[in-house]
C-alpha cells in the first residue's frame, strides 16, 4: 500500500491513544448533564476507574486508523486530480476542496466509528464498545451505525477542509519566515506547532456541528440499549439534527453549542501536532517528504 495510507493510519491510532481522556470529558460536556459542574474536581472524578481512561478507545483506534489513512489517500489523490484537472499548482483554495472531499470519503468510517465511541464514553453502567456495537446491530441492523450520518459527514467535510488548509497556511507562514533553517529539530518544531494550531481551527470551526452530532448519536433505540449519561430523550423517538439543534438552543442559547470547546482545543492542539509530527516522520522515513510533496511550490492564493 501507499506511503500515506501507512502514514496515516499509524498517526490516526496514535493519536486517538493520546487524546481519549480529554475526548471523554469533551463527549460528556456535550450530552447535556453528563457533567453536572464544570470544574477541575468534576473533571477528575471522570476517571476515578482505570478503564474510564481508555473508554470507548477501542472502536476509535481501530476505525481512526483506517480513517486516517482514507483521509490523506483520498486529499492527496483529490488535490493531484483537481490541480491536473484544472491546469495548476497547489494552492490553498484547492488544499480546501480536497481536504473536504478527503472528509466526506471518511464517512463510511467514521459514522459508526463516533456513534459507537459515543455511546461507549456516555454508557452507566460502563460498556465496551463491542457490546455496544453488538446491540446495535442486533436492535437495528448495519442501519443503526450510521445513524446521524448526515450530519457526521458535514461536520467532516468542512472540518477537514479547514484542517488541510490551515495547515499547509501555517506551514507556509513558518517557512516563510526561516526559509534557511533545515535542521530536523527546527523542522519537528514547526510540524508540532503546525499540526497544533490545524487541529484548534478545525475543531473551532464545526464545534457546533460536533456538539449536535453527539446529542443526536447519544440517542438509543428499544430497550436492550444501556442508558447514557444524562440522556433525557425517548428511546422509542429519536430527534434528527435540526430538532435536536432546536432542543439544544431552548436549553441554553447559543453557549450550548461550546459547551467543551475549551478541553476540546487543549486536546487538538496536542493530538494534532503529535499525530501530525508522526505523519510526516513516516512520510519522509518511506521517501516521500514534505519537500517532494510541495514540487512545484505553492501557487500564491
Amino acid at each position: 500500500m501507499s506511503a500515506d495510507f501507512w502514514a496515516g493510519y499509524i498517526s490516526g491510532a496514535v493519536g486517538i491513544l493520546i487524546g481519549n481522556p480529554l475526548d471523554l470529558i469533551k463527549v460528556r460536556l456535550q450530552a447535556r448533564d453528563a457533567i453536572a459542574a464544570q470544574t477541575a474536581s468534576s473533571y477528575a472524578r471522570q476517571f476515578e476507574s482505570k478503564s474510564a481512561l481508555v473508554a470507548g478507545t477501542a472502536a476509535p483506534v481501530l476505525g481512526y486508523g483506517a480513517l486516517n489513512a482514507l483521509l490523506f489517500v483520498s486529499y492527496n489523490r483529490s488535490e493531484a486530480a483537481i490541480n491536473a484537472a484544472l491546469n495548476t499548482q497547489s494552492n490553498l483554495w484547492t488544499t480546501w476542496v480536497a481536504g473536504a472531499i478527503g472528509g466526506l470519503a471518511t464517512w463510511v468510517v467514521s459514522t459508526p466509528t463516533e456513534l459507537i465511541k459515543c455511546r461507549a464514553q456516555l454508557s452507566s453502567p460502563p460498556e465496551s464498545s463491542w457490546t455496544i456495537a453488538k446491540q446495535v446491530l442486533r436492535a437495528e441492523g448495519i442501519r443503526g451505525l450510521y445513524f446521524g450520518g448526515v450530519v457526521t459527514a458535514l461536520r467532516d467535510s468542512i472540518g477537514y477542509g479547514f484542517y488541510f488548509w490551515s495547515y499547509e497556511l501555517s506551514s507556509r507562514w513558518v517557512e516563510s519566515n526561516r526559509p534557511n533553517a533545515s535542521a530536523f529539530s527546527q523542522d519537528t518544531a514547526k510540524v508540532l506547532l503546525c499540526g497544533g494550531l490545524a487541529g484548534v481551527v478545525t475543531w473551532a470551526s464545526v464545534f457546533p456541528l460536533d456538539m449536535i452530532k453527539t446529542r443526536v448519536q447519544a440517542q438509543t433505540f428499544g430497550s436492550e440499549t444501556a442508558p447514557l449519561l444524562g440522556s433525557t430523550i425517548s428511546t422509542q423517538k429519536r430527534l434528527g439534527a435540526i430538532e435536536t439543534a432546536r432542543n439544544a438552543y431552548r436549553e441554553g442559547g447559543t453557549r450550548v453549542f461550546f459547551r467543551g470547546l475549551t478541553v476540546c482545543s487543549v486536546r487538538a492542539f496536542f493530538v494534532n501536532a503529535v499525530q501530525w509530527a508522526v505523519y510526516e516522520w513516516i512520510m519522509l522515513e518511506l521517501g516521500q517528504g514534505r519537500d517532494k510533496r510541495l514540487e512545484p511550490r505553492f501557487e500564491p492564493m
